[in-house]
């Protein structure tokens, strides 16, 4: 096989059986499709039990994270390549096939995201793939935005884990997803990873596939991502950062903090995001730091001007969702 399908799940039978009759009918079907189960008590294994009998399951007892799901499908995975899609999602018949033309163009890409449009407004994108800013916050490129502006393939930060393909040879090199995330910015963690080591990630507009967002955690926002995400954000620049680096975004990271601070406390969540934070600063001893390397400093020097881009990217985008709004 030349692709393994990963598509961790927790409690989403009602996703399960969209996505992988989508699945049947891609162009491309030289992939196996591993379910990786997180302890769902909703009859997902016995839908795929009887229903789809040729998808590869592993059932793990409890629900350990979306990292450490997909890290035992990684595990398993002997393919040149893996996917990792979400269950709430539904690729178009030529997802996989642009995906794995994208990714063969060069042994230097690490992963290559989709054009992730939202199911229930076709018209608006959900994802092109994510950027991270130089105020420490992670963003989809693109959400919001019309499908038709984001159809050029272009270099990016970092994937969108819910329906990328990644080199699996590259993993053994920087390790895989870090399970001590347990779920959100993980994928920006190991695309920071990939970029530190000179890989790059790429944008694939061919590949196309419908999201419906938020299917696992219910919401956009709830006490659980919130905390989180903070936590997780103080273990995504701790680890990825040289020193240097560090101190150099320090004043725009604690701006960004504040900012998110003031935000979360509109939506009645700024206990959880303070707590995720303090989190985050207690367990950093806990954290596998990515060592500085002096040869990589023009790699440094290149991000550092990725996230200050990124910046005004999300910025832009930002003003331009609040004027449609507006109208």
């Amino acid at each position: 096989m030349k692709v393994t399908i990963i598509i961790p799940n927790y409690n989403g039978a009602h996703f399960l059986k969209p996505c992988l009759e989508k699945l049947k009918k891609q162009t491309f079907q030289d992939f196996e499709t591993l379910v990786v189960d997180n302890g769902s008590e909703d009859g997902s294994l016995a839908l795929l039990r009887e229903f789809y009998p040729e998808v590869r399951v592993i059932s793990l007892e409890k629900n350990q994270g979306f990292s450490r799901a997909v890290n035992a499908g990684l595990r398993v995975s002997r393919s040149p390549y893996v996917i990792l899609l979400n269950n709430d999602t539904e690729p178009e018949p030529g997802y996989v096939e642009a995906l794995v033309k994208s990714i063969g163009r060069s042994k230097r890409i690490f992963s290559v995201s989709p054009k992730m449009i939202q199911l229930h407004d076709r018209g608006l994108i959900d994802d092109a793939g994510d950027l991270y800013t130089i105020v420490g916050w992670a963003a989809q490129r693109g959400v919001g935005q019309p499908v038709e502006e984001y159809d050029r393939p272009c270099r990016i930060f970092s994937a969108c884990a819910g329906a990328a393909i990644y080199r699996r040879s590259v993993f053994e090199k920087i390790g895989c997803f870090d399970e001590l995330h347990f779920a959100y910015l993980e994928d920006l963690d190991v695309g920071f990873r990939a970029k530190l080591s000179g890989y790059r990630n790429e944008y694939c507009p061919e590949a196309v596939v419908y999201h419906v967002g938020s299917g696992t955690s219910g919401s956009r926002y709830n006490s659980f991502k919130v905390r989180l995400a903070a936590r997780n954000s103080v273990y995504l620049n701790y680890k990825n950062m040289p020193a240097a680096m560090l101190a150099f975004n320090a004043p725009a990271i604690a701006a960004g903090h504040v900012l998110k601070y003031l935000f979360f406390k509109r939506l009645g969540f700024e206990r959880e995001y303070l707590s995720g934070l303090k989190e985050g600063l207690q367990t950093l001893n806990r954290c596998k730091k990515v060592p500085f390397r002096r040869d990589r400093l023009l790699t440094y020097v290149l991000i550092e001007g990725e996230l200050l881009k990124n910046s005004g990217i999300y910025a832009w985008e930002f003003f331009r969702r609040r004027l449609r709004k507006g109208r």
